[in-house]
């Protein structure tokens, strides 16, 4: 009995495929990371048309680059490498820096491990503390240099390894554990009067 294939596989494959010709692969690729490469690009870039600009030339440069895709990081840690890059120098090209807000909601904020005590007690006090912390996680995110805030969306949101975000990031993992540690701390500080957390407390 063979067991299923990987993500990783599945997407190595499909790779093949395109590069032997076959378009109809692509697609199946842009279908699959599509809204996942939209998600991350929003929180580089705040309105949406461009964020579909930007996916779309992403995906472009993607196809013309796989010709030399060999498979040594997965598909969609190389596609979000080509996709951070080309929203950095997308808001260069605009004479812009990243947004000023990361469209971090209370739905994501309730996955922090101090939101996870809200969970279960939705009183309206409740529901306001959540949405406080959510808008106080998209100002601290919003606050972080590009490094950090790029390292903290790509762990928490994502939810990609170390390896991984070094990968996108081309830095060493210890960099990597460096700007998460930082952005968290960074975070926190900013939680803290929110949640009365004791200062060793972290998200």
């Amino acid at each position: 009995m063979h067991p299923l294939m990987s993500d990783r596989e599945i997407d190595r494959q499909l790779v093949e495929r395109v590069q032997r010709g076959d378009k109809q692969a692509f697609g199946l690729l842009v279908s699959k990371y599509q809204r996942k490469l939209q998600r991350l690009l929003s929180r580089l870039i705040r309105d949406p048309a461009e964020v579909e600009d930007v996916a779309q030339e992403t995906f472009i440069k993607a196809y013309r680059a796989l010709s030399a895709f060999r498979g040594e990081s997965a598909f969609y840690t190389w596609l979000y490498r080509i996709g951070i890059n080309t929203a950095k120098n997308y808001l260069v090209s605009q004479g812009r820096r990243a947004p000023t807000t990361t469209g971090f909601d209370a739905q994501e904020a309730e996955t922090l491990e101090d939101g996870e005590q809200l969970r279960d007690n939705n009183t309206p006090e409740r529901l306001l503390m959540t949405r406080q912390i959510g808008e106080t996680v998209d100002e601290a995110m919003a606050a972080l240099p590009e490094e950090l805030r790029t390292a903290i969306m790509l762990r928490e949101l994502e939810g990609l390894s170390y390896e991984e975000i070094a990968n996108i990031m081309d830095c060493p993992i210890g960099t990597v554990r460096s700007r998460i540690f930082r952005a968290r701390e960074a975070i926190s500080e900013r939680l803290r009067p929110l949640l009365d957390t004791a200062p060793d407390k972290r998200w």
